[in-house]
């Protein structure tokens, strides 16, 4: 990934459109990172990934709840108390 500082990339920003539809590109200010532009495909791409990985947990909460594989947050409390203190 290319990264540019804050003000390299507002200078250029033009170009950094240009460079963003071939792979990420990083902006950095005062030499940390503080944001990636990246294409509409690839974009689009990142938030299907997203909403699949979301669909995929609420299934195997579900899946977990039929079977009955479910602890109260008294329970689970209780358990880290013991852990934290044993």
């Amino acid at each position: 990934m290319e990264i540019l500082n804050a003000s390299d990339a507002k200078r250029e920003f033009g170009e950094v459109l240009i460079k963003a539809q071939h792979g990420p590109v990083g902006i950095n200010r005062n030499g940390k990172p503080i944001a990636v532009v990246i294409s509409v495909a690839e974009y689009t791409q990142l938030e299907a990934l997203k909403k699949e990985h979301l669909k995929k947990a609420i299934q195997e909460g579900i899946a977990d709840l039929q079977a009955g594989k479910v602890t109260d947050g008294k329970t689970v409390m209780d358990k880290l108390r013991k852990r934290v203190s044993g």
